[in-house]
């Protein structure tokens, strides 16, 4: 396993009172998988994504990548890059400037930094586009940007945190299918954070489905939705009928106003 989450806690004090945003969470994700966390707003997704980014810090737990604790260590030390909602492109940067920031920051030569952001260019679509300013890009181009500067460092982990949320519903529908080619292309560890069941159902390998910061059910797209371990996953991930019932003996409930026997 690339990345290995164990008993992760995150607990925040709010006006004298304890708040669990995150209640011992186990998690793996193994190398070049694309994983997504989904769940409703509040439950917790973004709060694992900031921890194992560094933007946060546990309350307990540990962060094993590659089997080295990581829960502590400084987001600039870590082989991890996040793409957010909101880009935060530098608007004062053209798009060049933009991918090589982070390169620049590292003092690599200036040809070694130009042959990288042309190659992610490419891998974007957007060769040719180095001089455009950033406020001349649709909301597509931003993100494919948000991308590049986030693959040009060549992390080992690629995390998305609800990057298609600001996109119009076509727009979202073609880059889904983008990033999906580009986690096979390049064969990195995809961590993708998601409120859109649909979204994640088409995009990953595994899926987390997050309420009240615990998890409900890990498994395939295929068991999420074929196989939901209790009702909040039923409910969450399609379409669903769920009626209450009582249990009157073996293979018999009673619902709806009348007894059935189930099948063996």
């Amino acid at each position: 396993m690339l990345l290995n989450i164990t008993a992760l806690t995150k607990t925040y004090t709010i006006s004298g009172k304890l708040i669990t945003a995150l209640n011992t969470v186990d998690l793996t994700f193994s190398e070049n998988s694309f994983t997504c966390i989904v769940g409703k707003s509040g439950c917790g997704k973004t709060t694992i994504l900031r921890m194992i980014a560094g933007f946060e810090l546990p309350s307990s737990g540990e962060i094993l990548l590659d089997g080295r604790n990581i829960a502590h260590l400084p987001a600039n030390k870590r082989p991890i890059n996040t793409v957010f909602q909101r880009y935060a492109l530098f608007p004062h940067m053209n798009i060049y400037e933009n991918i090589a920031f982070g390169l620049k920051l590292k003092k690599l030569p200036k040809e070694e930094i130009r042959k990288k952001v042309k190659h992610v260019l490419a891998m974007v679509d957007l060769e040719g586009f180095e001089d455009r300013k950033i406020a001349t890009l649709s909301g597509g181009q931003q993100q494919r940007i948000a991308i590049a500067r986030a693959l040009v460092n060549e992390p080992e982990i690629l995390m998305l945190d609800e990057p298609l949320g600001a996109l119009d519903l076509k727009m979202r529908k073609e880059m889904q299918l983008e990033l999906k080619n580009m986690h096979d292309q390049l064969g990195i560890t995809f961590i993708y954070v998601t409120h859109d069941q649909e979204e994640a159902l088409t995009m990953s390998d595994k899926i987390v489905v997050l309420s009240e910061g615990k998890i409900q059910q890990i498994g395939t797209p295929e068991d999420i939705y074929n196989e939901p371990k209790n009702a909040f996953v039923a409910d969450f991930i399609g379409e669903s009928n769920i009626f209450k019932g009582i249990m009157t003996g073996h293979m018999k409930v009673r619902f709806c106003g009348g007894e059935f026997t189930g099948m063996d």
